[in-house]
């Protein structure tokens, strides 16, 4: 099957590699988004579906906008079987959606109606979700509304990053797509509608969101650390009006008395135990200002946070 496949982060290598591997599966040309610079030097970088075509002499195809004539055009002499989308980053037209024999077909990490959108694997852990997973849809004009060919669970254990749950889905997203592409060439796939009165949305994450508002309950704290772990992270303000990343924390048992969210009511040997809206929750790994990631004890030791110091306030 000729396939053209479409996708730009880490996750989507996955499903190119399986791709690639794959007898049945031809790939034409890579399509993902144009080199853009990154990081505190800006320095022009490439994507990671752009890195592992480059190392498999693939053909990459970089448009700024998929909805260009030209690159439309590009794409019909191509003339792919399937088009295959994960992760790529830009909405594709009703031209596109209709060219190959196959259509086009979405890696979305959520399982669907739940979590359409932008940030699903985020969310999912932010909302205290046990179970995740990855849906294969048929794409359509709509965000994340197509007939859904495929499901995989992954749970979500009480510890777990997002960053671990995206190396889990990846593989059993790319182990998905073989099986959904050899079942459309066999036709023993059945499109299943999505319920649109469960649908959610995971909408784009905002620098406002990665805040740690101490006023919230202490476990909501702790799925927020998990699900901003390692991208984009959470942070709280330090009584110096400095930044402090927090990492890595955990939901504290305690019946000591409510006091004031976001004082600092212990300094032990694993880090800090602040007040929340409802609970205790003990910071243990963060990152100081232009600093490396450490054990809170070890911050707390230098920093000279003490009981009684409240964090949270605004960055002077």
């Amino acid at each position: 099957m000729k396939i053209v496949f479409m996708g730009t982060p880490d996750f989507a290598v996955a499903c190119l590699q399986a791709m690639v591997e794959a007898p049945q599966c031809q790939i034409v040309a890579v399509v993902t988004q144009p080199d853009r610079p990154k990081g505190r030097g800006h320095r022009i970088l490439m994507s990671a579906v752009k890195e592992y075509a480059l190392q498999h002499e693939l053909p990459v195809w970089q448009p700024i906008k998929v909805k260009n004539p030209d690159f439309q055009q590009k794409l019909a002499e191509a003339a792919p079987d399937l088009i295959v989308v994960a992760a790529f980053g830009q909405f594709l037209p009703k031209a596109i959606l209709t060219l190959p024999k196959y259509g086009c077909i979405n890696v979305h990490a959520s399982l669907l109606p739940k979590y359409r959108g932008a940030a699903p694997l985020q969310y999912a852990i932010l909302k205290g979700e046990s179970v995740s997973g990855v849906t294969i849809m048929k794409m359509d004009i709509g965000m994340d509304t197509g007939d859904m060919l495929a499901k995989v669970e992954e749970p979500i254990t009480a510890e777990m990053t997002m960053g671990e749950l995206h190396d889990k889905l990846k593989i059993k997203g790319a182990k998905l797509l073989l099986e959904t592409i050899s079942g459309l060439e066999a036709g023993t796939v059945i499109a299943e509608r999505q319920k649109e009165e469960e649908a959610t949305y995971a909408s784009l994450l905002t620098r406002e969101m990665e805040k740690l508002d101490w006023k919230k309950a202490a476990q909501e704290l702790h799925n927020q650390v998990r699900a901003f772990n390692p991208w984009p992270s959470s942070f709280t303000v330090l009584p110096d009006g400095k930044l402090l990343k927090v990492w890595e924390c955990k939901v504290v048992a305690d019946t000591r008395p409510q006091q004031q969210p976001g004082t600092i009511v212990e300094v032990n040997r694993q880090g800090l135990v602040v007040a929340t809206g409802l609970g205790l929750l003990e910071l243990t790994v963060v990152q100081p200002e232009s600093k490396k990631r450490m054990s809170a004890a070890v911050f707390c030791n230098g920093h000279g946070l003490k009981v009684g110091d409240i964090l949270g306030n605004e960055a002077k």
